[in-house]
């Protein structure tokens, strides 16, 4: 079995849960299935989940190459060479990251209202940005924005390999296999 799953805002990417997060038992999920991967609790998006361990194994693990695809909202105004640095790749405290593909994109249409939402500074723009990683170390698309000094508001994975957040709402899940 796969289930795509929209991970809320604020919600951990296990089913326990821990330190004042929300768990994944709250979604009425099949039972036996655990998460390929895993999302940070202010992180939202597609989260796969399976019960069979070589199809986790498959999907998580780096030397599958799974690419990933992530919509992040950043602090300032995204300039070509900010693409560029992503694209050749940031050197961070773990070893240098790049990203497979960025792009300036405009704000995901539809999406839906985070909550809490993200600050707001009249004065200052936000831009969003799609990225492609074939790795996903912690935080990785957060510390590589912050590397090229736009720091994350909001991050959303919206793709794993094939497989896509689609229309799926926050909290929402669908069985793939």
């Amino acid at each position: 079995m796969l289930i795509a799953f929209n991970k809320p805002f604020g919600v951990l990417s296990q089913f326990t849960p821990e330190a004042g997060h929300r768990g994944l038992n709250e979604f009425a999920l099949p039972k036996n299935v655990y998460a390929a991967g895993r999302l940070d609790h202010d992180s939202e998006g597609l989260l796969l989940l399976s019960d069979q361990a070589a199809l986790i194994t498959q999907i998580s693990h780096p030397k599958f190459k799974w690419p990933k695809v992530y919509w992040a909202q950043v602090d300032g105004e995204l300039h070509d060479d900010a693409l560029t640095q992503l694209q050749r790749g940031v050197a961070l405290a773990d070893g240098p990251a790049r990203a497979q593909h960025a792009e300036r994109i405009a704000q995901p249409d539809p999406l839906w209202p985070r909550d809490p939402p993200i600050r707001v500074r009249k004065l200052l723009p936000t831009s969003w940005l799609q990225m492609v990683l074939q790795e996903g170390r912690n935080r990785q698309v957060r510390r590589m924005t912050a590397a090229v000094g736009l720091p994350t508001l909001r991050l959303i994975r919206a793709q794993i390999g094939p497989h896509v957040l689609g229309t799926l709402q926050p909290g929402e899940w669908r069985q793939l296999l």
